[in-house]
């Protein structure tokens, strides 16, 4: 199947913005620019005056675990806060595809998401990246699992000490992480002793190996972190262990970023559009977004959904024009970013030769309020509109 869509202004978002055409073919990204060659058997989609966009991104999402309508925590599906560690749980298996916060979501130009459980925990679980291109979990999977979820600062702290146990401080949290991959250390030794040996390994753990794939970093770990000195504790022991990792919020990242910048530490900040609900943001400031930019860090812009609807990731990238960020670092934070930071930029988060076909098609900028979506195509598929 072959969409041609005509005369739009393209923002292809690693090239220089053109009004143009963009053709679709089996999914995929054929070519684009002025008059591609089209061949037959073509739909022509007029979008004069139109803007065409890739499909938004947002590398760290609760939704479908969080669902519009239910009441938290006794009726969510985010957290499993009834154990420090529980690296063994699946945000896939707890996400509903009918949460009606999902097609909202498309009306605000989201086709990806990274969906991870909550921060209850130090170590909280495997998270996934999905497509909103179908209404079954498994159909929508586009990597499985993506990273695991672990939690410094103020969650596990509040949790955890209310019910008198460990951890109920921020060095109760590091010492049941550090406690936690040293067991994955020795687990793995044994498993490697037993191949070597020629022996059947009898003794898995689900919890465990998924720290293994984290020490072998074959994916990252996923460090909820506001403070400061939380993103530089997360960072320490994943030096001890030599795991790659994400900042998860990083409110505080700004003031820090000479660190951030020499480790190459990449950072999914946000939710901006908010308010300081406790003492751990009571630094955030939107001005964050243009320091993070104009020193080089590696940074998406995330919602946090529920926190801030995910509808309105465009908003709240508009919102932070007024502090000072440029519309080409907040588009890209929407985009190729949160891509390159999930590892996925070869196949989404810019309009590209041979990348997925998620498009979406705007009335308007993105930026301007009174934009909205018309179109959106995942895969080559049309999705709504």
């Amino acid at each position: 199947m072959k969409i041609l869509f005509k005369n739009a202004n393209v923002f292809p978002i690693t090239s220089k913005p053109f009004i143009g055409d963009v053709l679709i073919e089996n999914g995929k990204i054929k070519s684009y620019g002025k008059s591609p060659k089209i061949g037959s058997d073509v739909e022509i989609v007029d979008l004069s005056g139109k803007y065409l966009f890739p499909g938004f991104i947002d590398a760290h999402s609760h939704i479908g675990l969080w669902e519009e309508g239910v009441n938290e925590p006794v009726s969510s599906d985010g957290n499993e806060w009834t154990d420090p560690i529980t690296a063994d749980v699946k945000a896939i298996d707890g996400f509903n595809p009918e949460d009606a916060a999902i097609d909202r979501a498309l009306t605000g130009g989201i086709t990806t998401v990274m969906i991870v459980p909550g921060s209850a925990n130090p170590v909280g679980g495997q998270g996934a990246i999905i497509k909103f291109k179908s209404k079954i979990v498994d159909e929508m999977i586009v990597k499985e699992p993506a990273g695991l979820k672990m939690a410094f600062g103020e969650n596990p702290k509040r949790v955890y000490g209310l019910q008198k146990k460990t951890p109920s401080t921020r060095l109760g949290v590091a010492s049941v992480i550090r406690a936690y991959f040293t067991k994955v250390q020795d687990y793995t030794k044994k498993k490697e002793n037993a191949q070597k040996e020629g022996k059947e390994f009898t003794e898995r753990d689900l919890k465990l190996e998924i720290g293994e794939l984290v020490l072998k970093r074959e994916i990252p770990a996923r460090i909820h972190a506001h403070r400061y000195d939380d993103i530089l504790t997360a960072s320490r022991i994943a030096e001890e262990f030599g795991f790659k990792f994400v900042i998860e919020h990083g409110t505080e990242g700004y003031k820090i970023v000479d660190t951030l910048k020499a480790k190459k530490i990449p950072v999914v900040v946000g939710p901006l559009l908010t308010f300081r609900t406790k003492r751990e943001l009571k630094d955030m400031t939107m001005e964050s977004i243009k320091i993070l930019n104009s020193n080089g860090i590696l940074a998406a812009l995330m919602c946090d959904h529920p926190v801030v609807p995910l509808e309105y990731a465009s908003v709240q990238a508009a919102s932070a024009m007024r502090y000072g960020a440029k519309e080409e670092d907040l588009l890209k934070m929407l985009t190729i970013n949160p891509a390159t930071i999930l590892g996925i930029d070869n196949k989404i988060g810019s309009i590209e030769k041979g990348k997925d076909a998620d498009v979406v098609v705007w009335s308007g900028h993105p930026f301007d309020m009174k934009s909205k979506v018309e179109m959106v195509y995942i895969e080559g598929k049309k999705i709504l509109g």
